[in-house]
């Protein structure tokens, strides 16, 4: 099932019974993982910088190119729930039809966007299903589900530090889920670690809740050129309100600065939409709204919404192309903050 199938479930159906296609028949603890991925296997890599994939492509009818063969950092990007079965609370790394769908959507349309910056790490992990983030059985499947996501997270990322790394420097960045679990690789190793926190270019934390002083030393990005810090924001309709964001820390893609004016569409260097063939210049606006990104939505088809439930429920939300909508903006600030961060440590 394709995430813009559930959105379209989700727009014709009750929520719940929306929810309940998607709940895993029995709780977590009656499960059987599937094996821990060995990262030392490339096929355990949904992208590596060494082999052509997913994360080397650009929209068709651009000019952009893919330059990681000559790019100076890596970018460790850990991509969004793609696993929307029911069969299991985790998904199985083996899986070819997950992972072909994984590598044509989120490494595709989203990793590819630091391809000018960076070499692109982009480990395939033991994904919660999405359900879990809708779970709140007192059995805590969703966590647990969400906890092993993540051993596997941790372990592709020391793997990636012991065996590619080699002192470059660093971007991290992550969607969705994967912005869940890349939030909590910082804190384990950047946010303590003085050293390997000067290697970090910045965080692109899009599509979650990130709290404004979720860490001790690391700070949501103040400018366009700043590094170290990180950008986070959750791209919805102008006019919603949506109480769990509130005060969730929201950086405007667009000006790359934390103040509430709104951003015209004059600014979008261009969107991408998701049949990933084109830029398409100014299309949408932008504008900080107590923890959304308010935009207007783009007249280019292309650009779906989501329904996203939860405590309350948001509607015309663009969760699904929170890159899309900025894509351009996003390639490059990419690229410059590196710049920046070269030029920091000569």
């Amino acid at each position: 099932m394709r995430l813009i199938v559930w959105a379209a479930l989700a727009a014709l159906l009750p929520l719940t019974s929306c929810l309940n296609l998607l709940k895993p028949p029995h709780d977590f603890a009656h499960y059987r993982p599937a094996p821990a991925p060995d990262y030392a296997d490339g096929r355990n890599w949904a992208a590596l910088p060494t082999r052509q994939d997913s994360s080397h492509a650009v929209p068709a009818q651009t000019t952009l190119r893919d330059q990681q063969a000559t790019a100076e950092a890596d970018v460790f990007f850990v991509h969004p729930t793609t696993f929307f079965w029911r069969s299991s609370w985790n998904a199985d790394v083996g899986n070819c039809r997950l992972n072909r769908f994984t590598d044509r959507s989120t490494i595709r349309k989203q990793a590819s966007v630091f391809n000018a910056a960076a070499r692109i790490y982009a480990p395939r992990y033991r994904q919660a299903t999405l359900y879990s983030f809708f779970d709140s059985t007192a059995e805590g499947n969703s966590r647990r589900a969400l906890n092993l996501a993540y051993t596997d997270v941790r372990q592709a990322f020391q793997y990636y530090l012991t065996h590619h790394n080699q002192g470059r420097p660093i971007i991290i960045a992550g969607h969705s889920q994967g912005t869940d679990h890349a939030t909590r690789l910082l804190h384990e190793f950047f946010d303590n670690d003085p050293k390997l926190r000067r290697r970090l270019v910045a965080a692109y934390l899009i599509g979650f809740k990130v709290r404004p002083r979720e860490y001790k030393t690391i700070m949501p990005c103040r400018d366009s050129l700043e590094t170290g810090c990180f950008v986070a924001y959750n791209s919805v309709t102008t006019g919603n309100e949506f109480p769990p964001f509130s005060r969730v820390a929201v950086t405007n893609p667009l000006t790359w600065t934390q103040d509430t004016l709104r951003a015209p569409a004059s600014l979008n260097r261009g969107g991408v939409s998701q049949r990933f063939k084109r830029i398409d210049p100014q299309v949408t606006d932008a504008k900080i709204h107590d923890g959304l990104l308010w935009i207007t939505p783009p007249k280019p088809g292309g650009y779906p919404r989501f329904l996203l439930p939860g405590e309350f429920i948001l509607r015309h939300s663009f969760h699904i192309v929170d890159y899309g909508l900025f894509y351009l903006n996003l390639r490059e600030n990419a690229q410059a903050r590196v710049r920046a961060w070269q030029l920091r440590s000569k």
